[in-house]
């Protein structure tokens, strides 16, 4: 079917739509919504909504400023307003709405709070400590937490595992360099190697033996090693061998290796400041850089403080909010496929303006994912303002299915852009036939079996969601017969679970996995009646709520009972319509369901509202909500339902 839009750039009907009840109520929505989501388009041309993790980023900013001596008091008591506005009524703090207490994130908020003046008898502060101690207290926590700690004492550095600089020195085809760490993971390792190396204590501010189970033995006893034959047990070995070296290491080795972490790092840091377009790595790359003699006025060290500033969301009650991340261009891809999805005309000003920005944002030069492809020439986009050593697969195949959509005045620049795109990202196909986020075959088993990676997922290895979105591409690019896309569809296939659902890395889980891998083969010229789809149609069916929604909780990364079960958001029953709508279930009685819930839930601006965290950074251990994703994804998938999908299946 063909979209049509009034004057205003309000989606209109087609007269071959049939369900009338149904139909005029997603009109309504999806006109509503388009003029929302218009509304929000910054004047650049781009769109990005809050990302919401939680209150680790704001304790750990205040630790930064407080290690670096500049810690003042406003931002101080904005940044615990909104710790406080978070923490439960049981005095703990989770890492996503709704779910379990976590010691690590309660422990680092609590210190947050001791910072910010809270006095450590206070009702909630009590609350909080006596949780702590039952659950084994500061030893119990994760390595980064400790990290935190044992920058102002209250941890000992002896007590944690050893990171050494000369790490940096190993080739690529070693076990355990530095290139077989995800990105995000490689750019804190390696500031991290000098922060380990240095161990610098500040003085602290005050005691935390409330946070002991026995403050006169803080430190556990050391458990009996595992068996060395076990990978536990020989990591378990390597560490105190580290540790054991660091008395020896040769002084000028070391410095070589710390000078050279310093020169990675700089080499690094992007034109805003900041290091990968995410908070963590900067953190620890300003902290290694400072311990390095970086005075706090040098250039690098200016644009990475203020770029951390820059992540900071102001709320309109004063409490300050810490995004992890930002994500401009996610958001604008995924904003302009909704709109044109929805009937907004191809050549609508606010979407050339988008062209425009996505096409400025595009990378040509190389980064570390050459480690693994030298001799790929560059063009993709990143998920961030700024981020050109990192681009991404996944945002380069949704920018250009978000291109494809637009009609921009100047077609061969577009033309030019996304033949870049599609060639790099059919450069970055792994051996398996599937695609990473980030790198190819970054698959090596060691990196999530060292002590010190306890903070979660280490490696990109390829995903289920990331490789649906460059089959969905390639094949809109007329490449579905190619070899290498039917490589990735043979893995897809053979990656569906047997309850008919594929696991989601990205998003939050199975239904985001189902939501991206259905349209994705449907692109491909899979059949409506092909098995797979079947059983994946099944499987949707079958885990909807009884409101017709649908949704899934976090938890479904460690209990796969959780599996397509939580309560219903907006972006999760999107994403289970986009997979139903692409299946041929249009005028089925849960695709009906669906597009019901999203009317009846959508408020009177046009929005949504999801406390719900449905990203995913790490399964289960970094969890998101991007606050955009409950605006974009139900007007796509009112979209759809109201004009068909964009790429109509064929036989497979």
């Amino acid at each position: 079917m063909t979209a049509t839009t009034d004057g205003a750039g309000t989606p209109g009907a087609d007269p071959d739509i049939t369900a009338p009840e149904t139909v005029q109520g997603a009109q309504e929505a999806a006109a509503r919504a388009t003029r929302h989501l218009l509304a929000r388009q910054d004047a650049a041309g781009w769109w990005k909504g809050d990302l919401e993790t939680n209150v680790t980023m704001d304790a750990e900013d205040l630790l930064l400023r407080q290690f670096l001596g500049i810690r003042d008091e406003a931002t101080t008591q904005a940044a615990a307003l909104f710790i406080r506005g978070e923490q439960r009524t049981d005095g703990t703090w989770a890492t996503f709405h709704g779910g379990p207490p976590e010691l690590s994130a309660t422990i680092e908020a609590y210190v947050a709070l001791r910072l910010a003046g809270d006095a450590p008898d206070a009702p909630h502060m009590a609350r909080a400590s006596a949780w702590i101690r039952a659950h084994g207290g500061i030893a119990a926590a994760r390595v980064f937490t400790r990290i935190w700690l044992a920058l102002f004492g209250w941890w000992s550095w002896d007590h944690l595992p050893e990171l050494p600089p000369e790490l940096v020195f190993l080739p690529p085809w070693v076990p355990l360099n530095i290139y077989d760490f995800g990105c995000w993971a490689r750019q804190t390792i390696v500031p991290l190697t000098v922060v380990s190396a240095k161990r610098p204590v500040r003085p602290a501010p005050f005691a935390l033996d409330e946070l002991h189970t026995d403050a006169r033995r803080p430190y556990p006893a050391a458990k009996h090693p595992a068996p060395l034959a076990s990978w536990e047990g020989a990591f378990q070995r390597m560490d105190k061998a580290l540790h054991v070296y660091r008395r020896f290491a040769p002084r000028r080795l070391r410095k070589a290796a710390m000078d050279t972490a310093a020169r990675w790092i700089i080499e690094r840091q992007e034109n805003d400041g900041c290091w990968g377009g995410i908070q963590p790595p900067a953190v620890y790359s300003v902290i290694a850089l400072h311990l390095l003699g970086y005075d706090l006025g040098h250039p690098v060290m200016r644009a990475g403080l203020e770029s951390l500033d820059r992540f900071a969301v102001w709320r309109e009650d004063g409490a300050r909010m810490i995004e992890a991340c930002q994500s401009p261009v996610w958001d604008t891809c995924l904003a302009a496929v909704a709109l044109v999805d929805a009937g907004l005309a191809p050549d609508h000003p606010a979407l050339v303006k988008a062209a425009d920005w996505m096409l400025g944002e595009e990378i040509v030069r190389t980064g570390d994912w050459a480690v693994r492809r030298p001799g790929l020439a560059p063009g993709g986009w990143a998920f961030e303002f700024h981020n050109d050593t990192y681009p991404d697969i996944d945002d380069t195949a949704e920018v250009v299915l978000a291109l494809r959509r637009i009609k921009h005045p100047e077609p061969a620049r577009v033309e030019a852009a996304i033949a870049r795109g599609v060639s790099w990202n059919l450069g970055m196909q792994s051996r398996n036939g599937a695609w990473g986020a980030f790198d190819a075959d970054n698959t090596s088993p060691f990196p999530n079996r060292l002590p010190f990676c306890d903070f979660g997922e280490v490696i990109d290895p390829p995903s289920a969601d990331v490789t649906a979105h460059v089959v969905e591409m390639l094949a809109v690019e007329g490449r579905a017969a190619d070899p290498r896309t039917r490589r990735g569809i043979a893995w897809l296939l053979a990656e569906q679970e047997p309850s008919g659902a594929w696991f989601g890395r990205w998003g939050t889980n199975y239904v985001y996995g189902t939501g991206s891998v259905v349209p994705a083969l449907a692109a491909a010229g899979f059949a409506p009646a092909h098995p797979a789809i079947r059983r994946a149609v099944r499987w949707l069916e079958s885990v909807q709520n009884e409101d017709g929604g649908w949704g899934e909780d976090q938890r479904s990364y460690q209990d796969p009972q959780w599996a397509g079960k939580g309560a219903s958001t907006p972006s999760q029953t999107a994403w289970a319509l986009m997979a139903l709508l692409s299946a041929g279930e249009r005028e089925g009685e849960a695709a009906r369901r669906g597009i019901a819930y999203l009317v009846e839930t959508q408020l009177g601006d046009g929005s949504w509202d999801e406390p719900y965290f449905t990203g995913t950074g790490f399964p289960w251990d970094f969890s998101i909500n991007y606050h955009l994703y409950r605006q974009v994804f139900p007007l796509t998938a009112l979209g759809r339902y109201l004009y068909g999908e964009p790429c109509a299946p064929g036989e497979a």
